[in-house]
């Protein structure tokens, strides 16, 4: 039996004979002596092999990078000026009387302490970067946290509930994962975008406080955030207030924190509406460890000569709006002309700006190509409702609303985390506030902003139907650090609201009853006002371990084009099974050329 961990054994036992389990992560040959940094999910020991134990040492002789042992031996101090101060095990070493090779290795593709890895390498053979410390510390990270959040949501009356993986198609959302039916021919399950319907369905049910940690899926285009397959901390609450609710999740967050990384967040969390972020930020999860502001200048510009400005200001839904920089002014022109490509990813078609050489001297004090077209009475107002001080830079978006707020949204991000202006720590916020729908130009239809079973802000419900654009919901954010890391709302708890939302959406009496008849049903036998939230355990804990993309806190996660470079996920799947399931596949056409 294994006495303990490699790396738990200390000076507490000095003395001990103990049996170790691991594997060889690094063996050195030093004068006839042989020393192997044994490892295991705790940490390393270091094994010493010498020549009066004949047997042993050939057996340490044919080691090599990721051998499994068992080793045998009786712990030692190391002798002074070879203590290792980074290890509980630095102090000590084990001397072997015994190993075992359980069972050999090819050389790994990659030492296990590479920090410089390429990721395609890494999930290519993930089973071996899981073995890494880093990525060992993120997983048992990951565990602490869920169970932070079990043991909490435990003490406050919370019951984990299981709800289906194989349920209906209700693409409202993003697209759904597809599961066809061999029972059912042509008819499909849908994997879960989120157990939105049912944990409302468990409160009609009465058990008042749900939770679940849960898997969900969405078939959407993957960034550093995102994955297809991914895991929510779903709550749900009855007879409880908004307020109420952001309070409790809101101790949960603050909870698991000091818990997990002995961190105090603030008490209580700032809270923002949402057209402030939007207005101050370009962003509804603002980033507040960088103090940048956009500055409102759309009024302002309604009448200059420059035809960018003056045609944007004055569009339906338009927006022109500056971004100060301070001490942008030593920015180079090849520098301004990148932040001119990236904004256009957001599809601006520009980036107008001004330097601020002395502001005291009015335009002949500034620089930029544009300044020809700005009043001297513009000019001032520009430079005092952004402030700028000599050595500035202002940056102008001017397009539609949408395009100004996420290309100067983002371009704040960028120049923050570049020019160092980002601070420390962590910076929580409510977002509160948001409007219940959002305009769809494509389909040319109102789209849910949450989602269709978002309650309308009280007093809002006459707004659901004349005027839809005005109506704001009782939803609320939290975000972390520019990320949000959890959403939810107080849900619709009366029938007759939720047949008001599904017209605001264009959804006819046919089409809601044949996706959602069960849930309008349920709403007429005593459904109990309820509201609740879902947090995103991969970004929360992404955030906690310092990590630049999810994928390095889910154990088998997808690369950005929904694949597993282990296993080779997706794959082709033989005619039997297709048959079977009644499918024929349409082949792409090749083109001829």
């Amino acid at each position: 039996m294994r006495s303990q961990y490699c790396g738990f054994v200390s000076r507490a036992n000095l003395g001990q004979t103990i049996t170790l389990y691991g594997w060889v992560h690094r063996r050195r040959d030093h004068g006839g002596v042989i020393f192997i940094d044994m490892r295991d999910r705790e940490g390393l020991v270091q094994i010493v092999c010498d020549p009066d134990t004949p047997e042993t040492f050939a057996t340490a002789d044919k080691l090599r990078n990721e051998y499994v042992l068992k080793v045998v031996g009786r712990v030692r101090a190391r002798p002074e000026g070879t203590v290792n101060p980074n290890l509980v095990s630095g102090e000590i070493e084990v001397l072997a009387s015994e190993i075992e090779i359980l069972n050999p290795s090819l050389t790994p593709p990659f030492q296990m302490d590479d920090e410089h890895l390429s990721e395609t390498v890494r999930l290519e053979h993930r089973f071996l970067d899981l073995r890494r410390p880093q990525m060992q510390k993120n997983l048992r990270l990951r565990y602490r946290t869920a169970m932070a959040v079990r043991k909490f949501l435990d003490k406050e009356g919370f019951i984990d509930i299981e709800t289906p993986m194989l349920t209906r198609s209700t693409p409202e959302g993003a697209r759904d994962y597809l599961v066809p039916s061999r029972v059912h021919p042509g008819h499909f399950f849908a994997l879960p975008q989120s157990p939105q319907l049912f944990k409302q369905l468990l409160m009609i049910a009465g058990f008042d406080r749900y939770y679940q940690i849960v898997k969900c899926f969405r078939d959407e285009d993957l960034r550093a955030d995102r994955q297809p397959e991914f895991t929510q901390i779903d709550v749900e609450t009855s007879f409880m207030s908004q307020e109420e609710i952001i309070e409790l999740m809101e101790e949960l967050t603050r909870q698991t924190f000091k818990e997990v990384l002995d961190v105090d967040l603030p008490k209580p969390f700032p809270r923002m509406r949402y057209d402030d972020a939007m207005a101050l930020y370009g962003s509804d999860k603002p980033d507040l460890r960088i103090d940048l502001r956009l500055t409102e200048l759309t009024e302002l510009i309604k009448d200059v000569e420059f035809k960018v400005f003056r045609e944007a200001a004055r569009a339906k839904g338009g927006r022109v709006a500056a971004l100060r920089v301070p001490k942008g002014g030593t920015l180079t022109r090849g520098e301004i002309d990148g932040y001119t490509e990236f904004v256009k990813i957001y599809g601006a078609k520009g980036l107008a700006y001004i330097k601020v050489n002395a502001r005291d001297k009015g335009a002949e004090g500034l620089q930029s190509p544009i300044l020809k077209f700005l009043s001297p009475d513009v000019i001032k107002q520009i430079l005092e409702r952004t402030e700028a001080e000599d050595g500035d830079l202002i940056f102008f978006g001017a397009d539609t609303a949408k395009v100004v707020n996420e290309s100067l949204g983002a371009l704040r991000l960028k120049i923050g985390h570049e020019r160092g202006l980002a601070e420390s720590g962590w910076r929580p916020l409510w977002v509160l506030d948001f409007p219940m729908f959002e305009w769809d130009d494509q389909e040319n239809r109102w789209n849910a902003m949450h989602h269709p079973f978002t309650s309308p802000a009280e007093g809002h419900e006459n707004l659901l139907e004349s005027d839809a654009g005005a109506a704001r919901a009782k939803a609320h954010d939290l975000v972390l650090n520019g990320w949000e890391i959890a959403g939810g709302s107080i849900r619709i708890h009366r029938q007759d609201v939720q047949s008001k939302v599904f017209r605001a959406l264009n959804i006819s009496e046919e089409e809601a009853e044949a996706k959602f008849g069960f849930l309008l049903q349920a709403l007429q036998y005593g459904a109990p006002p309820h509201g609740g939230i879902a947090f995103g355990l991969d970004r929360m804990v992404t955030l906690m371990a310092g990590a630049e993309s999810i994928r390095d806190l889910i154990a088998f996660p997808k690369t950005q084009r929904a694949q597993c470079l282990l296993t080779r996920a997706p794959n082709t799947v033989d005619e039997k099974q297709l048959r079977e399931l009644h499918i024929r596949l349409r082949q792409p056409e090749v083109q001829k050329t």
